[in-house]
């Protein structure tokens, strides 16, 4: 651990307390790291896969000793409550585990009597790892685990304005890898440019915004860089007339407003077919009036606040669009005065396909409810947006729903449920929502490079 000349800190979105000074890394301190990066890499890359696994099995279980800290410190600067927090935690844990057992083997293309030709995967050499604010545990560390597991060394790059828990995950993996192996860079918002130009590291794992992506692959074109970005969604479900409507309703309702509708996965456009739209809507007005909004260390409390207060303004500003553009909010429809970032659930009914709420993604807990009858009409609709990220289909007639799946444009496709994700499966997005994956056999060949090798027995 060293310290920088300058710190900042970030803010309790609870209450917009700063949280304790975090180091502000400089373009020196990069190249300090790059450097060490680049020295633990000409080792690391030699170890056996082995090797690799039981060290970072050895950091998994102190993450999972350590929960309970990592647990309070998440809730206090990403604002979401502490049983999501706690379980953002226990998944970190699984993600190394589920990651390290995936079987990474050369492919024999040609053996004969004279030659055999082999594809090999080899590691890429010094990975940047920009990580976004909303899950700053679990995707830190899905790319460390990835990139560290396939013989490359790695630096993250937590968000500004949720650092704290990057910056130990990295402290905790000095006691279980080399030197250089794993670090992390706290700083502001002008770090990550600095990842992302700097010639000597080879690939940038990048989650956030599309905006943000666009301007990621665009620096990484001066230098050749890989890369992987995994960018927003708006995803649609679609619900069919002949759903249990009791019985799916919990589900619909979380999966809509977990962690503030603050996951790029989330339901953020529901599709309810007409025939059961008045009682499905009266439903979920219902039951979502029982999710509690609170401090995230309060008990019961099922929203948090949004993260920062940048969030909080785009929020504000597409909350105004109700007014503006005469829509009908079943529940809630604006935001009160609080002292942090607060935000009441809010459900539009029916809006126009054109509204804000329906084509921007909110990022916030508001949910446009949208009726459809026909479903040709329907899948165009969930189809039409630049984003596909994730989507769903929900329905008794388990034919019907495939059917429909097939048809849905995202990298993630779900039936009878939403945001399921597991290490083991590849997740990635469609059109502007991301290139490449992470997880999975396909996630972690990202950080390799695919080498082909013609080896002949004589000249």
């Amino acid at each position: 651990m060293t310290t920088t000349s300058e710190t900042r800190h970030g803010i309790n979105p609870a209450n917009t307390q700063p949280n304790p000074p975090v180091p502000v890394s400089t373009q020196d301190d990069l190249d300090k790291a790059v450097k060490a990066a680049q020295d633990a890499f000409k080792g690391w890359a030699k170890t056996t896969f082995e090797e690799r696994r039981k060290a970072l099995l050895a950091w998994a279980d102190a993450i999972d000793a350590n929960a309970a800290g990592f647990g309070q410190t998440l809730t206090m600067e990403q604002g979401k409550p502490l049983t999501q927090s706690s379980a953002e935690v226990g998944m970190a844990g699984v993600w190394i585990r589920g990651l390290t057992a995936i079987e990474i083997t050369d492919n024999v293309i040609e053996e004969t009597e004279d030659r055999k030709v082999v594809q090999r995967h080899t590691p890429i050499g010094v990975v940047g790892a920009i990580v976004p604010w909303n899950f700053p545990v679990l995707l830190a560390v899905g790319k460390i685990a990835a990139a560290v597991y396939t013989g490359n060394t790695v630096i993250v790059k937590p968000s500004p304005f949720t650092p704290y828990c990057g910056l130990k995950l990295a402290e905790l993996a000095t006691n279980f890898l080399p030197p250089g192996v794993i670090q992390c860079l706290s700083g502001d918002e002008s770090l990550g440019p600095l990842f992302t130009a700097h010639p000597q590291i080879g690939k940038i794992s990048f989650t956030g915004s599309i905006a943000t992506g666009k301007r990621v692959m665009a620096a990484c074109a001066s230098t050749l860089k890989r890369f992987t970005l995994e960018l927003g969604g708006n995803d649609p479900a679609i619900i069919c007339d002949d759903v249990d409507i009791d019985a799916i309703m919990p589900k619909i309702g979380i999966l809509s407003y977990l962690c503030s509708s603050q996951i790029c996965m989330m339901i953020k456009r529901l599709y309810v077919h007409e025939k059961i739209y008045d009682e499905f809507l009266n439903k979920l007005v219902t039951f979502v009036k029982t999710l509690k909004v609170g401090e995230g260390t309060e008990a019961d409390t099922f929203l948090g606040p949004v993260q920062n207060q940048m969030q909080y303004e785009k929020a504000k500003n597409l909350f105004s669009s109700i007014g503006t553009e005469n829509l009908k909010a079943a529940l809630g429809g604006s935001i009160e005065n609080s002292p942090g970032y607060f935000i009441h659930p809010t459900i539009i009914d029916n809006p126009p396909e054109t509204s804000r709420v329906v084509q921007e993604e909110a990022f916030a807990p508001i949910l446009p409810v949208l009726k459809w009858s026909d479903e040709d009409d329907v899948l165009e609709r969930a189809n039409a947006l630049e984003t596909g990220l994730g989507s769903s289909v929900w329905s008794k007639d388990f034919e019907r729903a495939t059917r429909m799946a097939d048809q849905l444009q995202s990298g993630s496709v779900w039936v009878n449920s939403h945001f399921d994700v597991a290490p083991n499966a590849p997740f990635g997005g469609h059109k502007q929502s991301g290139m490449g994956v992470e997880w999975g056999l396909d996630g972690l060949l990202g950080y390799c490079n695919s080498q082909t090798q013609w080896l002949k027995k004589s000249f």
